[in-house]
């Protein structure tokens, strides 16, 4: 008796007559749009993080302490008793309220002083970005060379300037230096350049729009985020002067938020002074509260090309 011979059945082929290879695993493909992980990237914007979120801790840590549990506790954390309104009275109070007037002559000089620089910076930065006129080459090199020069080295012939003027001890001794702006002048030229079509302003122009109906009506919407960057930028450097606002002014009554909290602070050195470091702490917290409100609620007006579309190509 013959045993049946059996054969193994043919394997799979494809369409195209090719057996099937065996199915290897694929690399995950990078999907356009979705940003790649990195690992030192990460650790990176973490430790960044901590150097920014630490300091901010400390301070609203510490606020909450007395004086004496400033001494007798740990800097990271709460002491037994919590102090934080007793400080922010006491800090409104001390020396017949004189931090109120520190508080509202930063103010002055930020709305006087940055509001003033954001202003000649935004109208500047138009001009030279969108008209031509002899020496622009120059003035451009001027403001790159500005850009370039720390406000420091500029302090002291300020300083002799202004004395000759009778101007020191004044406000204006800090508001007009405040005025000058290189970078925003500088950043707006290059924000209006990008943002602000020239077929826009031609067309405004053919309508029969003057040249400040058309800056008005047409330029400074568009302008609205570099003008609320460059306003950022200026309010920062104002409220947290400090060295042009010590070598022009010697009446405390004129002095800013930081000077104030510096004198306050240089009691503990003097023989007989009151040592109110907890004042102090609490001080600094009330003085950046200010600026983080105004970056959380102007953060949203941070947007870029809202010029895009604006123009049929």
């Amino acid at each position: 008796m013959t045993t049946p011979v059996t054969t193994p059945a043919p394997a799979a082929t494809a369409p195209g007559g090719a057996r099937n290879a065996p199915r290897l695993r694929r690399a995950k493909e990078h999907r356009p749009g979705r940003p790649r992980r990195s690992k030192l990237l990460t650790v990176l914007t973490s430790l960044v993080v901590l150097y920014t979120v630490v300091p901010l801790v400390w301070l609203v840590v510490n606020a909450t302490k007395t004086q004496s549990g400033l001494a007798s506790s740990n800097g990271l954390w709460f002491a037994d008793d919590f102090a934080l309104w007793d400080n922010i009275r006491d800090t409104f109070t001390y020396g017949d309220g004189i931090f109120t007037r520190w508080l509202l002559n930063t103010l002055l000089y930020v709305v006087l002083g940055a509001g003033g620089a954001t202003l000649l910076a935004v109208l500047g930065g138009y001009a030279l970005a969108k008209f031509d006129f002899p020496g622009k080459r120059g003035v451009f090199a001027t403001v790159i060379g500005a850009v370039a020069v720390p406000g420091t080295a500029l302090a002291v012939p300020t300083f002799l300037m202004f004395s000759e003027m009778g101007l020191t001890d004044t406000p204006w001794a800090v508001v007009l230096p405040s005025l000058v702006s290189p970078f925003g002048l500088y950043l707006m030229w290059v924000f209006a350049s990008e943002a602000i079509p020239t077929e826009l302003l031609e067309a405004a122009r053919m309508d029969g729009a003057g040249e400040a109906r058309t800056f008005f009506t047409v330029a400074l919407p568009l302008l609205a985020p570099g003008i609320v960057t460059v306003l950022l930028f200026t309010t920062v450097a104002t409220w947290n002067n400090y060295f042009l606002p010590l070598i022009m002014l010697k009446d405390p009554d004129w002095y800013p938020l930081t000077l104030g909290l510096s004198a306050w602070n240089s009691q503990a050195e003097t023989v007989g002074g009151e040592v109110i470091f907890n004042l102090v702490i609490t001080g600094s917290l009330l003085t950046i509260l200010p600026l983080v409100v105004a970056f959380l609620f102007l953060q949203k007006y941070w947007q870029s090309g809202l010029a895009a579309g604006s123009v049929k190509e």
